[in-house]
């Protein structure tokens, strides 16, 4: 990921890639990319799991996004005049989905509890599609003059009924697999049938005026619930392709970082990316998980491990390929923003995985 953020920077630094947000290639790269992000999410649904280990990421996906929206949506307003409330709060929705991708060293390592490793994976998996309706929500209210009762109310609809058909789609999917002739598929095709559940709940739910990408993350959490061996065919088939649309992502962000560049105070982008970081995101999760039973070294942990990466970069582009009038403005901030995190989390997550380990020898204890 860093890398091919790098090949961005570097070829646009370069004068050899050049990206303009608004040409139709950019909108459809971003749009499949998020389509196989919301889609692979989803399907991370495990109700066994879920049955077991749910508080802690439950509360981080109900109670600390929100938190952490909030507050860098009021630092963002605060630091940032130019911006309006729903700008402001925009900024916040891009910025609150989390992505352990970046600290694979933490999601990987047999070292961290399973608990801590469950709720990370658990939340970065859904709080990608539950981020999305509130940047929507908020893209839509910034550009438009209507009220926000109405925005609101359409909103909804074109939520509600795209989860409908994303369900519909999938129950349909997953009941007709078993009886397609020859009994069904072989398994190195399921994932290739599974694509084509999502394809087809996002082209109707857009067809049928629901939101498809929301469409396509039901989808994918009906398919994981009601057929549990799609979930590993389809993530052996996703595997290639949804990191060659994560390589292309962070090189047209990257891209796209050095075409629009920076011409605001360096002293409040760096305030707002350290509270952005380090403030708004841990203190929302130690709030959230107040009367957890579980060790304060495991809470601050999951605090801090809170990067921002695919979901976010993927929502700034949809922001700068919009109408908004200040969407620069609001890409750039996002921008630099998860550049930091990435830099910051990749660089700590052995670091972060060695303390833990030293926390659980002098003491602690897996829960």
């Amino acid at each position: 990921s860093v890398l091919s953020l790098g090949a961005g920077i570097g070829l646009s630094i370069g004068g050899i890639l050049t990206v303009d947000p608004a040409t139709e290639l950019v909108l459809i790269v971003v749009e499949l990319a998020l389509l196989l992000t919301l889609f692979a999410d989803g399907l991370l649904v495990e109700d066994q799991l879920l049955r077991t280990e749910w508080r802690a990421p439950v509360r981080a996906l109900v109670l600390a996004m929100p938190i952490t929206l909030t507050l860098i949506a009021c630092a963002g307003k605060l630091l940032f005049a130019d911006l309006s409330w729903p700008e402001a709060f925009l900024l916040g929705a891009v910025l609150s989905p989390t992505d352990p991708v970046i600290t694979s060293a933490v999601v990987s390592s047999k070292r961290i509890p399973a608990a801590i490793r469950h709720t990370l994976n658990l939340e970065s998996g859904l709080n990608d599609g539950l981020a999305l309706p509130f940047v929507l929500f908020f893209l839509v209210l910034a550009t438009s003059a209507g009220s926000a009762g109405i925005e609101a109310l359409q909103l909804v609809g074109e939520t509600g009924f795209g989860a409908l058909v994303g369900g519909g789609v999938a129950l349909v999917g997953a009941l007709l697999l078993p009886r397609l002739p020859g009994g069904g598929l072989r398994h190195k095709y399921e994932g290739v049938y599974a694509l084509g559940i999502a394809l087809a709940a996002f082209g109707l739910a857009e067809v049928a005026w629901g939101n498809g990408l929301i469409a396509v993350f039901v989808a994918g959490i009906v398919l994981a619930l009601k057929r549990h061996d799609i979930p590993a065919s389809f993530g052996q088939f996703n595997e290639s392709v949804s990191a060659t649309f994560q390589v292309i992502t962070f090189v047209l962000f990257g891209a796209l970082i050095v075409d629009t560049g920076w011409d605001g105070s360096l002293v409040r982008l760096v305030s707002f990316i350290l509270v952005a970081l380090v403030v708004a995101r841990p203190a929302a999760v130690l709030l959230s998980f107040l009367g957890i039973p579980m060790p304060f070294a495991h809470k601050l942990f999951i605090a801090w491990f809170g990067p921002k990466g695919v979901a976010s970069m993927l929502f700034a582009l949809l922001v700068l390929s919009s109408g908004l009038a200040d969407r620069t403005l609001v890409f750039d901030i996002a921008s630099y923003t998860i550049l930091a995190s990435i830099l910051a989390h990749g660089l700590t997550d052995t670091l972060g995985s060695n303390w833990l380990d030293r926390r659980l020898g002098s003491g602690g204890s897996l829960p």
